[in-house]
């Protein structure tokens, strides 16, 4: 493996980040801390506990995995869509480093970047809500797993973005909207049977619910059943991201 054209990419893309930290690291923590102020402070007093939990607290890990979603998608997006903008995908393409290699470059970074944002939200939420993490080990692991999940599915939304209008068109559209109906504010206990059934067709259900497993030992869904659809979203990413390097598909065209 050709770790130092990895490496390379990895840091032009970190190094990204450190020249737009205000867009990269201080807009999203400002902003989901605004969320921890309404609905943890001043909603979240007049509420009562969810499954034993204070409502301020409740919220946490939905609100990283919110943060944490669109982070990851917008990261790696743009980190493979911009070259191709420039047209300075053809030096990377040309250079001696494997398919492989260059996703991981790319999805590394952007994973590494939306695993810190999140980290950094988890301890800004101290600053609100008093909070514990039963599952530590659990929390990281679904941490890295999402944050992978999500930079392999904003890799391929870059890779078939003709525009800057479309990169942000699904998460948008699509991505925020299903945090937001995916239990990211309330359990989906307290919706009536019917939209409860309906509830379980949103992905990202599973992914919040065993991040707040992690955390409060209080899940919607089975854990394995998240972890499960975890991995099998990641697997139709991987799937989907050899198919658009074997057929050449919007990146040698």
């Amino acid at each position: 493996m050709n770790m130092r054209g990895v490496w390379a990419i990895y840091l032009f893309e970190m190094a990204r980040t450190g020249r737009t930290l205000m867009q990269s690291i201080a807009s999203p923590v400002l902003s989901t801390s605004l969320y921890f102020v309404v609905f943890g402070a001043a909603i979240g007093s007049r509420m009562g506990e969810i499954g034993g939990v204070s409502y301020g607290a409740f919220i946490i890990p939905g609100l990283i995995m919110l943060s944490l979603l669109n982070e990851s998608i917008s990261n790696a997006s743009f980190g493979i869509y911009f070259p191709k903008f420039t047209g300075t995908i053809y030096e990377v393409l040309s250079a001696p480093i494997s398919a492989f290699e260059i996703v991981l470059g790319y999805v590394g970074a952007a994973a590494s970047k939306s695993i810190i944002l999140g980290i950094l939200i988890l301890l800004t939420a101290r600053i609100f809500v008093d909070y514990e993490v039963e599952h530590p080990v659990w929390m990281l692991t679904f941490l890295v797993l999402t944050a992978l999940t999500f930079s392999l599915f904003g890799f391929i939304i870059g890779i078939w973005a003709d525009g800057f209008e479309k990169l942000q068109i699904i998460p948008m559209m699509i991505v925020t909207p299903l945090t937001f109906l995916g239990g990211s504010f309330y359990s989906i206990d307290m919706l009536p049977p019917i939209w409860q059934k309906i509830t379980l067709f949103n992905p990202v259900v599973y992914l919040i619910s065993g991040f707040r497993w992690s955390f409060y030992g209080v899940a919607d869904v089975a854990v394995g059943v998240s972890v499960g659809m975890t991995f099998g979203f990641m697997l139709l990413c991987l799937v989907t991201v050899w198919w658009i390097f074997k057929t050449g598909y919007k990146v040698k065209s």
